[in-house]
């Protein structure tokens, strides 16, 4: 599991390998991730847009913004949580992918929370270090 805390919002996130989805042999590798969000905060706060950037093992990289996330702009008032699962393909067995979700607090501020970075490597991968 991969953590990052802003300003007491906590995103925690847990990828896993899709191999049901994956075709290693076409290049084709595809994880899913559930995310969930905490509001340890002492405001409400409204999820109202998502950035991530995903960089495989080649170096490629691929930048994705938009409204919410799954099709939602959720509100979480203080203690409360909000989970949801997604996937990414790639085109390499490995990679990484970090973010921000840009959240606006009850009194109308707008703020980024960090998403941590996290692995997505392809189980029994064999690394090796240059």
């Amino acid at each position: 599991m991969y953590r990052a805390l802003t300003r007491g919002i906590e995103v925690t996130v847990e990828p896993y390998y899709l191999e049901e989805q994956s075709d290693p042999d076409e290049n084709r590798h595809v994880w899913g991730y559930r995310i969930v969000i905490a509001n340890y905060s002492s405001t409400g706060v409204q999820l109202r847009s998502r950035y991530w950037k995903i960089t495989d093992e080649n170096g490629v990289v691929d930048e994705v913004r938009g409204d919410g996330v799954v099709g939602e702009q959720p509100i979480l008032g203080p203690g409360d949580t909000y989970e949801y699962s997604s996937g990414c393909p790639l085109d390499a067995p490995s990679g990484v992918m970090v973010g921000t979700y840009q959240m606006q607090s009850d009194d109308g501020e707008l703020f980024d929370v960090d998403i941590p970075a996290f692995s997505l490597d392809m189980p029994g991968l064999i690394r090796t270090l240059n």
